[in-house]
């Protein structure tokens, strides 16, 4: 049976399936029955900006509704905007109707329980039961996108004024901004009105870029994937800080007052450094993925932090994070989890907590980063025929462990397959740019000799 469900919910292009309206009411049914097990289950609905999210939330209410289920939208909300919707009111459930930084044409529906945490992988298999058990009557159901139930606005208003309570009242408390200018890049997407309200609500003086979406130009050369604009801004307001959110606003990269980008591993090393000041970071252990730089890692060692590699996703971090009882996580791609706050990566909880950092040590971002400096990294993918384990093709582990030989413990090699594409890919980290090229060089072309189309 085909996987729908991947690391991070399902997704693909809106109105194909799995995200048809027929199959999305068949998920609907599905989870209520899967959550309800004899009783009417109570589930959350949120969604972003694209142009495809209204009717996409309609077929899953219809689902739902359809299996007994009762629901509530709270509209335009963050992801983790919803997970903490789920885990506060209490919900069964809470649902999100994102494809996080793709193009608007895709879509996707992501489940959190209760706690805040992704939907069990169990429960993600039935509902994949269900809607292969199925698809042979749904391919021949009509697939009309008129709206069947209307979405309530007020209800949503008051789900989201909910949330930015939470975040200024709890996470953000005695914490006041008024001598900070910031620029917010919002990508077009979720967070368009709760960032802006959330940072002027404390004090801030707030430049907003990008923050009119119009169903299309989410994501579109702008927020966490696009930051130049943001970096040019920062510079031309003279701004303290930049803040790039992605669609769904799950994750947040930042601009220093000089216009530099600070990715996630930039925020780790800052976040980390604050919560060993105070005696908050456990076990002085950070989780971050297998792409983070080596170069964190060294600066890491030299304060005494032990930096423990997950694969790449924030699910994986999030099962290291509980597996050690660590207080600090996250990715490069800026997914920061801090599991005492938040089960789920939240780029306006990673930005309070950034801007914290600045006004207790009353410093720029700039200085704050200074004790950790990225080596060069450079990342190449080679297209395969087939993907046996590395360790199986001789040729390939001769010269990579020369490369390893040569890089020592002042450089990084990973050897590893594309989940989606059939593709090789290597990552090399080292001192020298010129001298990881030619390993990354040497690389490919064994790869491209023994597993290349």
């Amino acid at each position: 049976m085909k996987k729908l469900f991947g690391t991070d919910g399902m997704r693909g292009e809106a109105g194909s399936f799995p995200l048809d309206p027929a199959t999305i009411r068949t998920i609907g049914a599905s989870l209520a029955r899967h959550l309800g097990k004899g009783r009417a289950p109570f589930v959350v609905i949120g969604r972003d900006t694209r142009e495809s999210g209204e009717w996409i939330e309609q077929a899953l209410v219809a689902g739902l509704q359809q299996a007994g289920a009762e629901s509530k939208s709270a509209g335009v909300i963050t992801t983790p905007g919803v997970a903490f919707l789920a885990r506060s009111l209490p919900a069964d459930a809470g649902v999100v109707i994102s494809a996080s930084h793709n193009a608007y044409r895709d879509n996707g529906i992501k489940i959190f329980s209760p706690s805040g945490r992704k939907l069990d992988a169990q429960t993600e298999r039935l509902i994949e039961s269900d809607i292969f058990a199925q698809r042979e009557a749904l391919v021949s159901e009509e697939n009309g996108r008129q709206p069947e139930h209307a979405l309530d606005p007020a209800e949503g208003q008051n789900l989201r004024s909910r949330y930015l309570d939470f975040l200024a009242n709890e996470i953000a408390v005695d914490l006041t901004l008024s001598k900070l200018h910031l620029v917010l890049d919002c990508a077009n997407g979720a967070a368009s009105e709760l960032a802006p309200k959330l940072f002027e609500r404390l004090g801030a003086t707030v430049t907003t870029i990008n923050n009119r979406p119009d169903g299309r130009n989410i994501n579109l050369g702008c927020g966490s994937l696009h930051t130049e604009a943001l970096q040019a801004e920062v510079i031309k307001q003279q701004a303290d800080l930049g803040v790039a959110f992605d669609g769904d606003a799950d994750r947040a990269l930042f601009v220093d007052a000089h216009g530099s980008l600070v990715n996630g591993d930039g925020s780790l090393w800052v976040l980390a450094r604050r919560l060993q000041v105070r005696n908050e970071l456990t076990h002085d252990q950070v989780v971050a993925t297998v792409m983070s730089n080596i170069g964190l890692e060294i600066a890491f060692k030299s304060v005494g932090i032990d930096l423990v590699r997950a694969d790449v996703g924030d699910k994986y971090v999030l099962e290291e994070l509980e597996r050690l009882g660590a207080s600090l996580g996250g990715e490069q791609s800026g997914h920061i989890i801090f599991p005492r706050l938040s089960l789920a990566g939240d780029g306006l909880i990673t930005a309070l907590n950034i801007l914290r950092a600045m006004t207790e040590a009353a410093e720029p971002l700039h200085e704050l980063t200074a004790g950790f400096q990225a080596f060069p990294q450079l990342l190449v993918n080679v297209q395969v025929k087939t993907k046996p384990p590395f360790a199986e093709i001789a040729a390939i582990q001769r010269v990579a462990h020369e490369v390893e030989k040569r890089l020592g413990s002042q450089g990084r090699l990973l050897l590893r397959y594309s989940g989606t594409e059939p593709l090789a890919r290597i990552m090399i980290e080292g001192e020298s740019q010129e001298k990881i090229a030619k390993d990354a060089a040497a690389l490919a072309e064994v790869i491209q000799q023994t597993l290349g189309v």
